[in-house]
């Protein structure tokens, strides 16, 4: 195995309204995390309000103010801020604000990059349904609550 780097910028681009840029995946990480920079689009409604049967979602703040649903509890984080979101949580996020979030997405085990690549696929074609988004997402350890 060899170590990785991407500078500012650099790593696998995925667009749409979360534009990621895929910075460490299971191959080059012998399957142990996955990390995507994301950047939030203003008024993007998230994801609709899943858990993970396996996955640890973690979320770091680096620029904005980013709305995070964990169980029946809503917080903002703003930048600098952390969350783990264990296996079994119900939780989504959003950006309601006026302008963009940026944060780190990291997900143990790995294998969410395949996910933002199936959905980056998806986006290319059009707007894809929430029913087609779901049909991706549950492929990769993604339970809508």
């Amino acid at each position: 195995m060899e170590a990785t780097v991407h500078l500012p910028g650099e790593g696998e681009q995925i667009g749409g309204p979360i534009a990621v840029t895929i910075k460490a995946t299971g191959e080059e990480t012998n399957d142990s995390f996955y990390l995507g920079e994301a950047v939030v689009a203003p008024g993007f409604p998230g994801p609709p309000p899943h858990f993970h049967e396996r996955l640890h979602d973690m979320f770091y703040v680096l620029d904005g103010t980013l709305t995070m649903r964990l169980g029946d509890q809503t917080i903002e984080l703003s930048a600098g801020s952390f969350v783990c979101v264990p296996p079994g949580v119900v939780h989504t996020f959003s950006n309601p604000g006026e302008g963009p979030v940026r944060f780190l997405n990291f997900n143990t085990p790995a294998g969410w990059e395949n996910y933002m690549r199936d959905l980056g696929a998806a986006l290319a074609e059009g707007t894809p349904s929430q029913e087609e988004i779901g049909q991706i997402a549950s492929r990769y350890d993604f339970h809508v609550a």
